[in-house]
């Protein structure tokens, strides 16, 4: 698809070609033996409107141009926003000057020749740019919209957080001296709200929100603004529970964690500094063995698509895991080559990973769910960052649900789950059909064997 001013940008695909091409031009006449460059541009609209009042209108449009010289395995970068041919011809020299001072990295340069996308590869539609020309009355009217529905579910529903409209676009090109060539437009948009149930010391908030690349598939305002408000209103009169060692359901919103803390933990970055609680994980069974991670990143429309990686590499579906086994890392060309393993295309991170389960029904939604669990805690929201990622030790603050005989009894807040990621993974007893889509990684609502729960 080639960009144009009438699609919101101040810069044509074409200009954009013409300055990869001059850019590696003065790095090769600059003496450069091998050179990478990127240049981009963003524009969006932001409004936040509260209590019927807009609050906040922000636009932005920003543009860089960003350039890696190597001078055979000595690497230097420099970026800049002015586009002039003056200005690109400095960005070169500064990264030129930093790699002469820099030390040779044995891992360093560009991808390999045959782990690069062709140009046919590079050039595949995945259906991922839908502008969205909203204007500050419209959006600001439609987070009101949201917000006034919100409002009028329940006298219960005392005060509001606010509602939000934010519409981001943007595209790039890319290209080294290598031959890789290629580039594409993005866009993604949302609305959310936050509204707040009770009086005093029994105030609590809660929010939902809808994200698309395309407007047209984003939720009504309306329907996330009494979902909102449902939630909210969910957990009045919350209280602690006692400290116990109990299954817990994670809902799908947050089961995306777990799988994000996996992604990290078999990272490229993380292995190579032997940072990581998945160290030579390769091969092992790691997740329960009903446990399947599948990724596609030509999925039309994903939000984690890409045809290929932020270093020209080509992108492929694959599968993650196979039965609770570690099928593959997630490598960039430089931690690939740090590990003695090849590139699997990951540089910039994952691209529409799904969890699944052999064991799920096309009824476990999340009723079904509750009644697997039977006895334990349902998990909605968590809080803190108490993830060690080098050792695996896990410790979040949590709200939610008590369940008693798969129903939920009352709702919870201030407590602590606790346990560790390998244990958690293996422990996965359940992963409902109500699969929720978080950016890149879609999955449903997760039962755990158990954790502990610190409570009064």
């Amino acid at each position: 698809m080639t960009t144009s001013a009438d699609q919101g940008f101040a810069y044509s695909r074409e200009q954009f070609q013409q300055i990869v091409e001059d850019v590696l031009a003065m790095a090769k006449a600059q003496g450069a033996s091998d050179a990478g460059v990127e240049v981009s541009e963003g524009s969006g609209l932001s409004v936040s409107v509260r209590k019927g009042e807009v609050e906040n209108v922000e636009r932005n449009r920003d543009k860089s141009v960003g350039v890696s010289v190597y001078l055979g395995q000595r690497r230097g970068n420099a970026s800049s926003s002015d586009f002039s041919q003056a200005a690109l011809a400095q960005t070169v020299k500064a990264a030129y000057d930093i790699a002469r001072f820099t030390a040779e990295d044995p891992a360093a340069g560009l991808p390999d020749a045959e782990d690069q996308a062709t140009a046919a590869e590079a050039a595949v539609d995945l259906d991922l740019f839908h502008p969205w020309a909203v204007d500050a009355d419209t959006a600001a009217e439609l987070a009101r919209r949201a917000e006034d529905a919100a409002m009028s579910v329940d006298k219960r529903i005392t005060n509001s957080e606010g509602g939000s409209v934010s519409a981001q676009q943007s595209h790039f090109w890319a290209g080294n001296s290598r031959g890789f060539r290629g580039g594409y437009a993005s866009s993604r948009h949302s609305l959310s709200v936050s509204p707040i149930a009770g009086k005093g010391r029994d105030m609590q908030r809660d929010y939902w929100y809808t994200s698309m690349r395309d407007a047209l598939d984003m939720a009504s305002p309306e329907s996330v603004g009494r979902y909102a408000a449902e939630r909210a209103l969910s957990r009045l009169k919350s209280r602690k529970v006692k400290t116990c060692e109990v299954p817990i359901l994670f809902e799908s919103t947050v089961a995306a964690g777990l799988l994000g803390a996996y992604v990290q933990g078999t990272s490229g970055g993380a292995l190579y500094r032997k940072a990581s609680f998945l160290q030579d994980s390769l091969g092992q069974t790691i997740w329960a063995d009903h446990i399947d991670v599948t990724e596609d990143p030509h999925l039309r429309g994903g939000k984690g698509s890409a045809p290929f990686d932020d270093e020209g590499v080509r992108t492929k579906a694959r599968k993650v895991v196979q039965a609770g086994v570690v099928q593959g890392y997630f490598l960039s060309s430089y931690s690939a080559r740090k590990l003695g393993l090849k590139t699997t295309g990951h540089a910039g991170g994952s691209q529409n990973l799904r969890v699944t389960s052999r064991l799920t029904q096309p009824g476990d939604h999340l009723e079904q769910m509750l009644r697997k669990l039977g006895r334990g805690l349902f998990v909605t929201e968590l809080m803190g960052q108490g993830m060690n990622y080098v050792t695996g030790d896990y410790s979040r603050g949590a709200a939610g649900y008590w369940v008693e005989d798969g129903r939920i009894a009352f709702p919870v807040h201030e407590v602590t789950i606790a346990g560790h990621m390998r244990a958690m993974l293996r422990g996965v007893v359940a992963v409902g059909a109500d699969s929720f889509n978080m950016g890149a990684k879609t999955i449903g609502s997760v039962l755990l064997d158990r954790m502990k729960v610190a409570g009064d």
